[in-house]
């Protein structure tokens, strides 16, 4: 069971358990799920409920309730890159050609399918929470919550930017433009449902790239990328649109003569962790078949 402790210290006058539980973000949904569905609140050992007054000295525990599993998402034993992991969070390294979640097209072999095998063989009683999704061919940092209320915590913080994403790209041809922004709003692309485009009728998106190096020989551009919003396909939409493709990205216009997938890697993830408070920097290196076009 998730619980979360507090050492009641700074109160200016008692306040009920209600009051203080919502200034800490636990939201109406997560306290009915904690009286109906298993869980407790306890002050100083005893269970109480929420019309409670609590003071300084006392010690305010929450016990949530288990998570029901979606029985739709089978577990299977697929390898994983962990590079993190705490009671709260995992960050992964998930590699090209690996689906975030399931899909029609690829039903199994997902993340979200390695992630459940995972949390079964080592006892972690929680349902599958990404945070930060990338696309199947993209490789690279993945941030994952390990319960439902922590989820819960990390989208508040993506949605005022604390969640903070670099990508590294191989861009078809030599961009003159040492750095900038594209700011073009994005929409789904008719008569497909994968396929996005720059349109007039889109979701305002905006995307700050700088040039890291130039291959001459190659005839491509290495970018640093950061996205102030995360539209789907937003860096291969706004690079297309500008007539530099990310290399490999045959949907977009990138040729794949040098790389069979999109060349785009997430290689910086950083937060802020919803419990300890604590802000976290995690990088990594380029993967092989990106480091050897580099060579």
């Amino acid at each position: 069971m998730f619980t979360l402790q507090w050492q009641i210290d700074s109160l200016d006058t008692p306040v009920n358990i209600k009051s203080f539980l919502s200034q800490q973000n636990i939201s109406k949904t997560a306290l009915t799920d904690i009286k109906f569905a298993g869980g407790f609140i306890k002050v100083n050992g005893v269970e109480q409920n929420v019309r409670y007054m609590i003071n300084n000295g006392d010690v305010l525990e929450v016990g949530f309730p288990l998570e029901k599993r979606s029985e739709g998402l089978q577990p299977e034993n697929i390898p994983l890159s962990i590079l993190y992991e705490d009671d709260a969070v995992l960050i992964v390294v998930k590699p090209a050609g690996m689906s975030t979640i399931p899909s029609r097209e690829h039903p199994g072999g997902s993340l979200a399918n390695a992630l459940l095998g995972y949390y079964i063989n080592q006892g972690i009683e929680s349902t599958i929470h990404i945070v930060t999704r990338l696309d199947r061919e993209t490789s690279g940092l993945v941030l994952i919550a390990k319960h439902r209320h922590v989820h819960h915590l990390l989208s508040r913080q993506q949605q005022n930017n604390g969640v903070q994403r670099k990508y590294k790209a191989f861009v078809c041809g030599l961009m003159a433009t040492k750095e900038g922004w594209i700011e073009e709003p994005i929409g789904r692309k008719p008569d497909s449902i994968i396929e996005r485009m720059v349109s007039p009728n889109g979701k305002h998106a905006a995307t700050y790239f700088k040039q890291l190096s130039q291959q001459k020989e190659r005839q491509f551009t290495e970018l640093e990328l950061s996205l102030k919003t995360g539209r789907t396909h937003q860096i291969r939409v706004h690079l297309s649109h500008i007539g530099f493709p990310l290399i490999g990205d045959n949907l977009y216009g990138g040729s794949t003569k040098l790389l069979q997938r999109q060349a785009l890697h997430c290689f910086s993830l950083s937060f802020t962790h919803p419990i300890s408070m604590e802000v976290l920097n995690f990088s990594i290196p380029y993967p092989e078949d990106m480091q050897a076009l580099l060579s």
